[in-house]
């Protein structure tokens, strides 16, 4: 027997997955955490018997509500579901995900549309954030199709901005877990910093690397890796995350000085796969590494005067501009707002489903009833 469980297929920025109703899954987190399982195929390298694309990129879930706080509209709780174990981590948030939520929240009859565009308030459930998305809607219709253009994508769609609000220490309770914009662990110098993302910076140079390498070297770099590794379960109870071993944050990230015009140069591991773009988040936690007098990736990069700086974040694929617009003075900039551009496509629609046994989808049922 089989559990049938309605679920939408979508691209949500360079990321992809299902996005569930949260009236739809388990309300139990063993239960849904196992149904997430089944549904992607996990743990299997190929997620052979799931609807999981056998990368972090695409193994990857939104489960979307209605929110009775004042000021949000819908919430979001983003899950990673690991790849190759049985393991589903919903520590971080995910800003590619985060675009998607709009639309479905729309299309699911969430959040009513307006003409010609919906802004929709939403709260990430992982980290008590809430980002304002503001999605295309002429006659009260939501339009994928558009001229925007995100690398890691290919072709052009329409536009999806989005602001986060009070993104600082969204996991680590800091912007600098630390009190500090340096610290050392393993004889390696690091920036730890959450805006959005717990982020460990390094420059590339420090681990004998350039930065500039591809992503398949990376990740057939198993002396790096093991270096990173050792890293980041240092730097996580130095950023009040605990013991991280079963965790995908913090995010660690290598910078190096731009090669394309841009801000930075990026390599970033999610935590244990070199990225092939870079996640939203991780951006703007990285482009605020960098306007950091102190930090590592200050020497690095290439800033724009003033106090508004569009910072292009170079990453193995491309770029991703980050829209940072700082207060305070030069010796202690501040980040007042964060912003960017994603898109999103609605994909598939349907069920998935899953074994009887995983569960046997009475809420389901009862709520259909």
């Amino acid at each position: 027997m089989l559990t049938r469980i309605p679920c939408v297929l979508m691209r949500g920025g360079t990321s992809k997955g299902p996005f569930f109703l949260a009236s739809d899954l388990p309300a139990d987190v063993e239960t849904r955490d196992r149904v997430l399982l089944a549904a992607m195929g996990s743990p299997d390298s190929r997620q052979i018997d799931g609807v999981g694309g056998a990368d972090p990129l695409t193994s990857k879930v939104a489960i979307v509500g209605p929110s009775a706080r004042p000021g949000i509209d819908v919430e979001y709780l983003f899950a990673q579901v690991v790849v190759n174990e049985a393991k589903v981590d919903v520590t971080p948030n995910c800003g590619n995900m985060l675009s998607g939520v709009g639309p479905f929240a729309i299309e699911s009859g969430l959040v009513t549309a307006t003409h010609p565009e919906t802004r929709v308030r939403i709260l990430m459930v992982n980290s008590g954030m809430a980002a304002e998305a503001i999605i295309q809607t002429p006659g009260g219709v939501v339009e994928y199709e558009g001229e925007a253009r995100i690398d890691g994508v290919p072709g052009i769609a329409a536009p999806i901005p989005i602001s986060f609000l009070d993104t600082e220490g969204s996991a680590c309770g800091a912007l600098l877990p630390t009190g500090r914009v340096r610290d050392e662990i393993d004889g390696v110098p690091v920036t730890l910093i959450d805006n959005g993302m717990p982020v460990v910076v390094m420059t590339a140079e420090s681990l004998g690397r350039t930065g500039y390498e591809t992503k398949q070297a990376l990740d057939a770099d198993a002396e790096l890796k093991a270096r990173i590794e050792s890293i980041r379960l240092g730097a996580g109870p130095m950023m009040n995350l605990g013991d991280v071993t079963g965790k995908v944050v913090p995010k660690m990230c290598l910078v190096a000085p731009p090669r394309h015009g841009g801000a930075v140069m990026t390599r970033c591991f999610i935590p244990h796969v070199c990225h092939s773009t870079l996640g939203v988040l991780a951006a703007v936690t990285i482009g605020t590494a960098c306007v950091l007098p102190g930090s590592v990736a200050a020497p690095v990069a290439t800033l724009p005067p003033g106090s508004r700086k569009v910072l292009s974040v170079e990453h193995p694929t491309g770029e991703f501009s980050v829209d940072l617009l700082l207060g305070g003075d030069a010796a202690a900039p501040k980040v007042e707002r964060a912003a960017l551009l994603r898109t999103a496509r609605r994909l598939f629609e349907g069920h998935v489903l899953v074994p009887a046994t995983v569960w046997d989808g009475k809420r389901y049922r009862a709520a259909a009833e």
